[in-house]
C-alpha cells in the first residue's frame, strides 16, 4: 500500500465541486508533483488532504483514513502544510516562528536540536534568527516557512507554489534544499507548482490535473517528454 493514497477525491466550496473524483498515489519517501494551469484544482487537492475543505472520498495515509478527521489532528500524524504565500506570522521574530511550528511536540533538547538543524540547511535564517519575520525578503520568508513546517518532524511535506514570487536564483536554492531534504531525512513530499520544468526535475513523479481532474500520469521523464505536456507547461 501506498503511503499517502487519495482515491475519487471530491472537494466543494459552499455548493461549488472543485475536484471531479481525483485519484494519486505517493511512496514513502518520495517526491511527486502535481502540475496544472491556475485554476486547475492543485491548492484544493492539498487542502482536502489537510481537512480544510469539504470533502468526499478516500484519503489513506500511513495505512489510516485520514478524510475528514480535523486539521490539527492531520498534523499530529507529520504532515506539514507550506501553503501557498508564506504563511509567515510577521510580527514575530524568525526565530519564534521556528518554535511555533514545533507547537504540538515536547521536549525542548529535541527542539533545539531541530532548530539548529534548520538553521543547517537555511544559514540565512540563522543570521535573522532576531529579526522581525515581516522584515525578510520574498525568499527569506520561503525559507522560513519550510524551516517552521520542519520543526513538525514532518513525515510528509505538503508544498504549494513554493517558487511563487521568487527570483530564479533563490528558487533554484530552495528546491536544492528541498531535494538535500528528502534525501538526508527521507522526508516525502507533494509538491504542488506553477514552474513544471523545476518541478518535474525535483519529483520522481507527476501527475496532471486539469479542471479538478487527473488528465495524465506517470514518471516525471515520461511526462517531460510528452508533446503537449511540453508545449503547454515547458514552453518548448
Amino acid at each position: 500500500m501506498a503511503f499517502l493514497e487519495v482515491s475519487n477525491l471530491e472537494a466543494f466550496y459552499g455548493p461549488i465541486k472543485a475536484l471531479h473524483g481525483v485519484s494519486f498515489s505517493l511512496e514513502q519517501g518520495e517526491i511527486t508533483t502535481i502540475l496544472g494551469a491556475n485554476g486547475a484544482g492543485k491548492t484544493t487537492t492539498l487542502r482536502s488532504i489537510c481537512g480544510m475543505v469539504k470533502t468526499a472520498g478516500q484519503i489513506r495515509y500511513d495505512g489510516q483514513d485520514i478524510l475528514g478527521k480535523a486539521t490539527e489532528s492531520i498534523v499530529r500524524h507529520g504532515v506539514a502544510h507550506v501553503p501557498e504565500g508564506r504563511g509567515t506570522f510577521v510580527r514575530v521574530t524568525t526565530e519564534e516562528n521556528l518554535a511555533l511550528g514545533a507547537f504540538s511536540r515536547r521536549g525542548s533538547q529535541e527542539v533545539a536540536e531541530d532548530m539548529e538543524r534548520v538553521y543547517g540547511y537555511f544559514p540565512r535564517l540563522k543570521e535573522r534568527r532576531r529579526q522581525q519575520a515581516g522584515t525578510l525578503s520574498g525568499g527569506e520568508q520561503q525559507m522560513l516557512a519550510v524551516g517552521r513546517a520542519l520543526m513538525l518532524r514532518p513525515r510528509l511535506m505538503l508544498l504549494d507554489e513554493p517558487s511563487f514570487g521568487l527570483a530564479p536564483l533563490i528558487v533554484e536554492e530552495l528546491f536544492e534544499i528541498l531535494r538535500t531534504i528528502n534525501q538526508d531525512q527521507g522526508v516525502s513530499m507533494l509538491l504542488v507548482e506553477q514552474n513544471a520544468t523545476l518541478a518535474l526535475e525535483l519529483a520522481s513523479h507527476a501527475y496532471l490535473l486539469e479542471t479538478g481532474s487527473v488528465v495524465m500520469s506517470g514518471t516525471s521523464a515520461e511526462i517531460s517528454a510528452d508533446e503537449n505536456v511540453r508545449r503547454s507547461y515547458l514552453g518548448y
